[in-house]
């Protein structure tokens, strides 16, 4: 019976969610946003379809992020989200519910993980395990994390960066701060606004960040254009901007980051402390990308900081990997409940 139980690794984050199936790796990965109209608080789409609505829907519609910095805000529509998600993923005449497996930030708190538990069992599934994320992005990083060795992982997202040190398959000292991609992105928004007088919206600002953007100051700058709306005349306007004024309009946000991972490296431990000074800090998460950023956390704490390969994909591929080998991993996922 156990063979055709399916498997669904979910990565359940603030900007995406991506769904892994073990043998199939990642079969899913659209923007965590549901569309949901106002008169009847219908739920119109969900995923791509809903994230293409967003800024551009009429007052009854609005889009909604139902996963505000990393946790459920609206439980409702988390449960209708991972129900699309779920029965999305799963072969067509599929008649046995899935083992899902959701990634949590490590900061949650237990009434927080139970509502994903229930979200998830509500939403379709036989049972769910909830692991926190660091841990997940670990395992999908590679890291041998049943060692006696300490590694850190600083996964930053687009609602939290989560910074942990793991040792022996558990979380050893850990913080998570509300600090990511998405105030990366707002805080380019407010710089053009402040700057050039031109109105933005998130996804642009998202776009200039990837295009341009870089966590220090770059001797041969890149440069996009920005088109918006100039606030004085109201009508739509174009103008360039330089690789080095991303830096500085995002340099607040980017100290925040390196404080948490400051303030975890004071916590651990000197036997640890030694092992992440070999391994370096491994990084993992999609704003983890941004240009530079190995290089400003280690001029800012002196440990060398490496790019985990498919920082996108890691917490999702750890889902994977941690369902496949769910007896070898028991322990580490449900040790700290």
């Amino acid at each position: 019976m156990a063979m055709f139980t399916p498997k669904l690794g979910i990565d359940l984050g603030t900007a995406n969610t991506l769904v892994f199936v073990p043998g199939h790796g990642i079969v899913l990965n659209e923007p965590s946003v549901v569309a949901v109209s106002e008169i009847d608080n219908k739920i119109l789409a969900v995923g791509l379809e809903a994230k293409e609505m967003v800024g551009k829907t009429p007052d009854n519609i609005i889009a909604y992020r139902p996963m505000k910095d990393g946790v459920i805000a609206d439980y409702r529509v988390t449960e209708a989200m991972l129900r699309y998600y779920i029965n999305k993923s799963l072969p067509k005449f599929n008649f046995f519910k899935p083992e899902v497996m959701v990634s949590v930030p490590a900061g949650v708190t237990s009434t927080e993980r139970r509502a994903v538990i229930e979200a998830a069992i509500r939403a379709g599934a036989k049972n769910a395990y909830v692991v926190k994320e660091p841990i997940l992005a670990a395992i999908g990083a590679g890291i041998p994390i049943h060692e006696a060795k300490g590694n850190m992982i600083v996964d930053i997202g687009g609602g939290t960066t989560d910074v942990a040190v793991i040792s022996l398959g558990g979380i050893v000292c850990s913080t998570s701060v509300k600090c990511a991609g998405n105030k990366i992105d707002s805080a380019i928004a407010d710089y053009i606004k402040k700057t050039f007088n031109l109105a933005i919206g998130d996804r642009t600002s998202e776009q200039i960040k990837i295009a341009i953007g870089s966590a220090v100051f770059m001797e041969e700058e890149l440069t996009a254009v920005v088109k918006g709306r100039d606030f004085l005349t109201g009508l739509p306007r174009s103008t360039e901007i330089k690789t080095n004024e991303i830096v500085k309009a995002i340099s607040k946000e980017l100290r925040e980051m390196i404080k948490a991972i400051k303030d975890v490296l004071q916590e651990t431990p000197p036997e640890l402390a030694s092992d992440i000074i070999d391994q370096g800090i491994i990084m993992t998460g999609g704003s983890s990308m941004l240009r530079n950023l190995p290089e400003l956390i280690f001029r800012r704490t002196g440990v060398k900081a490496i790019l985990a390969k498919d920082a996108l994909y890691c917490v999702a591929k750890g889902t994977g990997i941690a369902l496949e080998h769910l007896d070898l991993y028991k322990r580490s996922i449900l040790a700290k409940k």
